[in-house]
């Protein structure tokens, strides 16, 4: 909707933004929660890193691509917020993509939620379980 509309409507742009931003902080509070939900507490730090990283490098990336394209834009002789609108388009393809990959993940079985114990730990009650 923004990327169609968004060249002709400011208050558009600026009410779809604010929204956007808004979800920023409540995903970000929630993500250790949904992880723990999907994959359990036995390795959720370690899938949390990896989710960030994955987040980072999109942060990265996300400009890089915004720009290449303007640039393109600008060498095909666009101008204005014409730069932009493909770069919209993408993106709106990155995202749905981004969405159906996450409608896609299953939660593991929940016997994985937990880490299993140690060798030691239960060689140890075994051999005190004999005396």
């Amino acid at each position: 909707m923004l990327a169609a509309f968004g060249a002709t409507s400011l208050v558009l742009f600026l009410v779809v933004t604010v929204v956007i931003l808004s979800f920023y902080g409540g995903g970000f509070a929630t993500i250790p929660a949904y992880l723990k939900d999907l994959f359990g507490v036995a390795q959720v730090g370690a899938i949390h890193g990896r989710l960030l990283t994955a987040w980072s490098c999109a942060g990265v990336a996300g400009p890089l691509i915004i720009n290449a394209i303007a640039d393109y834009q600008i060498a095909a002789g666009r101008t204005g917020a014409d730069l932009y609108t493909l770069s919209l388009f993408i993106m709106v393809g990155v995202l749905a993509v981004g969405f159906v990959a996450n409608l896609l993940v299953r939660p593991v079985d929940p016997r994985f939620h937990t880490e299993p114990e140690k060798e030691s730990t239960a060689s140890g009650k075994a051999a005190g379980s004999e005396s």
